[in-house]
């Protein structure tokens, strides 16, 4: 929905792979078994509906990893951990 989150780098990392996994798994041809795969992970509907008209047309058949980017922006002042912007190329 946001195109892009501030986090840690830790949580960014992990979040790749399921951002990943998701647009694969839109962009195959079982659109009723992608439905059901995505509603796992998306619970409302604007963000189910986004994924399946807006961003996984974008990489339709481009490219099976390497839709996001994550930029370093600093530490976190009281516990020094190294906070990022993840968001979609």
């Amino acid at each position: 929905m946001h195109k892009s989150i501030k986090t840690t780098e830790k949580r960014a990392r992990a979040i790749i792979e399921i951002i990943d996994k998701l647009i694969n798994v839109v962009n195959t041809k079982d659109e009723m078994n992608a439905i059901r795969y995505v509603m796992q992970y998306l619970y409302t509907k604007d963000s189910s509906l986004e994924l399946f008209n807006i961003i996984a047309p974008k990489y339709k058949w481009e490219k099976t990893s390497g839709f996001t980017r994550i930029t370093p922006i600093k530490y976190r002042d009281w516990d020094c951990a190294k906070l990022v912007l993840l968001e979609l190329v």
